[in-house]
């Protein structure tokens, strides 16, 4: 095998994988939120919590529609640069991607479709039963694409008959540890990408005093109030899965912690069970993806902390401007946070593609280095415009607010005029502290001019 087309071919997945995975991080957590907001505005009937299902449910539409297309093509490479790989493991990789397709173009779209255009047209119940179907068959879509990772990472319920390997045991692949512990890794990072995600958007429109200051006050304490036990868990599950690489893959384990002597030890086994080669992993990779993953970690960790007790307390949340830069900033963090654990996970286990099994340069297509070189330009620019597209689509209808129109509008006759936003819901909460006397009402104290801060104008909300 060329070592130059092996190595673009490598390239091409991971940025096409990691491209592709940018986008299901914030689709998986995003539809629950959603779910679980459409479930509170079914049962209140209250205008404002309708208005916030339709203000995220449109980020998630968006976000949705362009990382489809991005699975697509992602796909094409599998046949296109690794047939070497579908050739040995299709017989069991092949179930799981067919049942995972089945799953996410015709189960969940389906469903979506249902919801995107049953506003106004579904019962209430059915309309909300729409959006938790497609909430569970991204759980399922995810766990299937899972299935196959973690056979890739951890080999299990397989013979091999003819040089190929066949699926023996399909409940040991269902229930492959491997792929268990990073679904609830990859849930639990989906839930975290969606509270910052939640929090950082909204406190840009705090930041800017927006009008809509209790919709976003009361979003931004969402997406903080998620954050938190969401890192927990995803904490939870990537300690386990520390704790297993010493049974499941050694060598991964001793790059990481830097053990030179475990790292020589487990080369000369390798070496005597498999032949000659060199079976240690990228050092910079496998450590750097693993220390940058637990940096991030770290910095979310003390922003999800402090962030509980901020949002504890109505001024702060309104005022605290500081706070909000932090948090605008801060919505990247897990991204790279999971990237990188994905970087630390497939790097770790080179050079094999199935652990043990079936190494990476053997699964590689017979291709010229012209070829690859080709492939990868076209795919890197395919995927760096869809992401492009995505974050200018997602940053425009943030900046707009939970406007009027769009997702779940009301275009029949009778419903031309705007719906009642939240100064409509019902009697303004009033503020906890004492009726501060008629110069209040104009935004004047009794102690200076008025306030340019529209939460000084306005009461502050009970939540």
């Amino acid at each position: 095998m060329n070592q130059d087309v092996l190595d673009l071919a490598r390239l091409q997945f991971a940025l096409t994988a990691g491209g592709h995975f940018l986008f299901v991080a914030l689709t998986l957590g995003l539809v629950t939120v959603v779910a679980a907001l459409q479930t509170r505005a079914t049962i209140s009937g209250k205008p404002q919590d309708a208005r916030m299902v339709r203000f995220w449910g449109q980020l998630y539409v968006i976000n949705y529609a362009v990382g489809i297309v991005t699975g697509l093509v992602m796909e094409f490479q599998f046949g296109m640069a690794w047939s070497g790989l579908t050739h040995e493991a299709g017989n069991i990789l092949g179930a799981s991607l067919a049942v995972e397709t089945i799953v996410a173009f015709f189960v969940e779209s389906t469903f979506l479709g249902l919801w995107i255009f049953g506003w106004h047209r579904l019962n209430r119940w059915a309309h909300l039963a729409a959006i938790w179907i497609v909430a569970l068959t991204a759980y399922l879509s995810a766990y299937w694409i899972l299935v196959s990772n973690g056979f890739l990472n951890h080999p299990v319920g397989y013979s091999s008959e003819n040089g190929e390997l066949v699926l023996d045991d399909p409940v040991a692949v269902l229930t492959n540890p491997s792929a268990l512990l990073a679904f609830g890794h990859v849930l639990a990072g989906a839930l975290l990408t969606a509270g910052f995600f939640m929090a950082g958007v909204s406190a840009y429109h705090l930041f800017r005093r927006s009008p809509e200051w209790e919709f976003f006050g009361r979003s931004l304490r969402i997406g903080v109030f998620l954050s938190a036990p969401a890192l927990m868990a995803a904490a939870v599950f990537g300690g386990i899965q520390f704790a297993t690489l010493t049974t499941f893959q050694p060598m991964k384990s001793a790059v990481f912690s830097g053990k030179a002597a475990e790292i020589a030890r487990l080369q000369a086994e390798l070496s005597a069970r498999f032949g000659p080669g060199d079976y240690v992993p990228s050092e910079a990779w496998t450590r750097g993806g693993g220390l940058v993953m637990l940096i991030s970690f770290a910095l979310m960790m003390y922003l999800c902390f402090a962030g509980v007790i901020l949002a504890c307390f109505k001024k702060v949340v309104f005022r605290f401007r500081f706070w909000h830069v932090v948090l605008m900033a801060a919505v990247p963090l897990p991204y790279l946070a999971m990237i990188s654990g994905w970087v630390f996970r497939e790097s770790g286990r080179q050079p094999w593609v199935v652990y043990g099994l079936l190494k990476t340069e053997d699964a590689v297509s017979d291709l010229s280095v012209g070829t690859m070189r080709l492939s990868l330009a076209v795919f890197a620019t395919v995927f760096a415009l869809l992401v492009l597209l995505n974050a200018w689509l997602l940053a425009r209808h943030a900046r707009r607010g939970p406007v009027e129109s769009g997702l779940g509008h009301d275009e029949r006759p009778e419903h031309d005029g705007p719906e009642p936003g939240p100064e409509h819901d019902g009697p303004e909460p009033r503020p906890e502290h004492d009726d501060p006397g008629p110069a209040a009402a104009d935004g004047r104290g009794s102690e200076g001019p008025p306030s340019s801060d529209p939460s000084d104008a306005l009461p502050a909300p009970r939540y």
